[in-house]
This record gives C-alpha cells, sequence and structure tokens, in this order.
C-alpha cells in the first residue's frame, strides 16, 4: 500500500518539481507526466518534466504545447532551472536501464544529489534502487491510476485538463479496459473522468485513427515477419532498421504492434524484437517485448533480458544478432513453458 500522507507531506515541502520517466515514452508515462504537472502546478508548485526521449506524435495531442521536454533539446535557461530544483519524482519505472540520459543526469555529482527528495510513483514491480522513496503499487493497472489517487490525497479536483490524460495513461495500459488487470476500481475511476469531462469517443480517435502510412506499411512488414512455434501458441515477430528505413517510419511506430500478434486464434504467449539504432558508443541491440495470456510470466522472462515488467506483458533488452536473439528467447521461453 502507498503511505498517501507521507507522499503529501513530502510534495508540501517541495518547491522546484522535475518529473520523469522511461525511454520511449507511452500512453501511461506520458498522461502521467501530463496529468501530475497539472495537478502540481495546481498547488503552486515550480513544474517541469524532462525526459530522455522526445514525446512521440501519436500523443502529442495531449501535451500540444510542448510542456514535456527531451534532455538533448534544452534551452540554457532550462538547464539552469535543472540546477535548482528540490524534488525529482520519476514516474512509470524504477529502472535505471529505462531513464537512459535521465537516469545519468540523476547519477551525476552535484546540485541534484544535495539534499534533494527522490521520489519513485510507479506500479511496476521494483526494478532498481534509484536512492528515493518508493510509492509503488504493482497492483494498480497503470501509473495514471496513482497519479488519479495523488490528486485525491492532496485534495486536487480533476478538471478535464487533468482527466484526459489520465485517461489515456489507464486506457491505453488496460488495452481500453481488455487486460486482465483491469478491475470493478477501474471502471469507477474511469466514469469519475468521464464526469470531469473526458469524451472515450475523441481519446479513442486521437489514439487510434491518426496512424501515418508509413506506421501502417510498417505493421505489415512485422505481420509477414511472424513465426509461429508450438502449434501457433506461440508467436514471435522482428522488425529491423532496414524495415523502419524502407517505409520511412520512425521507432514509434512500432509500438503496441506485438498486441496483434495476440489476436491470432490459439496464440498464447508473443514476443517482438525491434532492432535499436547505435548510441553513446553502445551496438545497438535489440529491444525485446513480451506478451502472455496463460502461465508464462512476461516479468521473468523480461528480467533473463534486462527488463522487466508486468506478468503479462513485459520488456527487455539484448545486444545479440537476429539470430542469436531468437534462439536465446525460444530457449527461455520454453523453459517458462513447462515450469
Amino acid at each position: 500500500m502507498i503511505d498517501w500522507p507521507l507522499f503529501v507531506t513530502r510534495i508540501q515541502s517541495a518547491n522546484r518539481i522535475l518529473l520523469t520517466s522511461h525511454v520511449r515514452p507511452d500512453g501511461d508515462s506520458i498522461g502521467s507526466e501530463m496529468a501530475m504537472t497539472g495537478i502540481l502546478r495546481s498547488l503552486g508548485k515550480d513544474v517541469r518534466a524532462i525526459n530522455a526521449h522526445p514525446v512521440p506524435p501519436s500523443l502529442r495531442f495531449l501535451d500540444p504545447q510542448g510542456t514535456i521536454k527531451d534532455l538533448p533539446s534544452l534551452t540554457v535557461d532550462e538547464q539552469e532551472w535543472l540546477a535548482g530544483i528540490d524534488c525529482v519524482m520519476v514516474l512509470d519505472t524504477s529502472s535505471w536501464a529505462q531513464l537512459n540520459d535521465m537516469g545519468k543526469f540523476l547519477k551525476r555529482p552535484g546540485p541534484v544529489k544535495n539534499g534533494i527528495v527522490r521520489m519513485v510513483l510507479d506500479h511496476h514491480q521494483k526494478s532498481d534502487d534509484l536512492g528515493a522513496e518508493d510509492f509503488v503499487d504493482s497492483n494498480a493497472e497503470a501509473t495514471g491510476t496513482l497519479v488519479f489517487a495523488a490528486a485525491k490525497a492532496l485534495g486536487v479536483p480533476i478538471t478535464k485538463a487533468i482527466a484526459d490524460p489520465i485517461f489515456v495513461a489507464i486506457i491505453t495500459d488496460t488495452g481500453w479496459l481488455r487486460f486482465s488487470s483491469t478491475k470493478p476500481e477501474t471502471y469507477r475511476t474511469i466514469a469519475e473522468l468521464v464526469e470531469a469531462g473526458v469524451v472515450p469517443s475523441e481519446m479513442y480517435r486521437m489514439l487510434h485513427e491518426q496512424d501515418s502510412l508509413a506506421r501502417m506499411r510498417l505493421i505489415g512488414r512485422a505481420m509477414s515477419n511472424i513465426e509461429a512455434y508450438l502449434d501457433g501458441s506461440l508467436l514471435m515477430t522482428h522488425l529491423m532498421l532496414a524495415d523502419f528505413e524502407a517505409v520511412g517510419a520512425i521507432p514509434q511506430d512500432s509500438e503496441d504492434v506485438i498486441n496483434m500478434l495476440l489476436q491470432v486464434a490459439g496464440s498464447q504467449v508473443a514476443i517482438i524484437l525491434v532492432e535499436q539504432q547505435p548510441s553513446s558508443g553502445r551496438a545497438g541491440g535489440m529491444k525485446l517485448s513480451f506478451r502472455s495470456r496463460c502461465h508464462v510470466d512476461c516479468s521473468k522472462l523480461a528480467a533473463q533480458f534486462n527488463g522487466g515488467g508486468h506478468r503479462a506483458a513485459a520488456g527487455g533488452r539484448i545486444d545479440l544478432s537476429l539470430g542469436e536473439a531468437k534462439t536465446a528467447l525460444l530457449a527461455a521461453v520454453m523453459e517458462a513453458i513447462n515450469r
């Protein structure tokens, strides 16, 4: 259980608060950051959200003013602002690897370490020690749910500007309420958000009916790359950098493609490997995503590949060639299935 009175105490004592989240931000991370920014600003706090990666095009409708910044594009004024923070809140992750360059910033010596309150608000199973106070509930369906609870604890009314991003956070992490993480309380929260002004049909249109032609073509390549194992109960696909280049797609265009594999009758476990661009002297490797609707625990699978997440959905990374990565993944999944 989260100690909300302690959370409130920490927020009340802070003045300049930095919000950050994981690389390749998704609906839950961006929605949570936007909602938390609104909540804290309503309390008179000086708040900014900065991530290692920019807001993906598919989610910019939540942030039309460019509230969320990315570290490489900070202005001199924004860098100076960082030097005066007294609180850091990490949302939707507790993994150093997932923070990427923001993690390096938080680790560096200097003002960021001098008496600054560190907080983690997350719904994933505990990953790394970020040297922070953990406000974590792995039973929550989304970090957005915890942001909603934080607003309640802080006594902040749920306006439409706060409700819209919370709705996106919850609805994307529950697959529009179809994942097993959805609970009766989830529907009650959604009802309150709708009462605050959220229009679900509008949110669906913005989230799912704005795809580029490049993304549609990329999806086609991922579908054509599907390989079936174990009589179709395990499906695996991949996307290489050449696939993105061929259709003019961007990295964010591969988000949620893995969920399409579980639309195949008889599928129980799905894996997608997405080749990454080399960065900071590191080989690109493969980003991994896992999905399961059987006894296979994706979080345990991902833990074997430098990652983590939930039982039904998780992610990781592997620095091997495509063929070697497939071999390693198949061995791990076979072991998990037979366990």
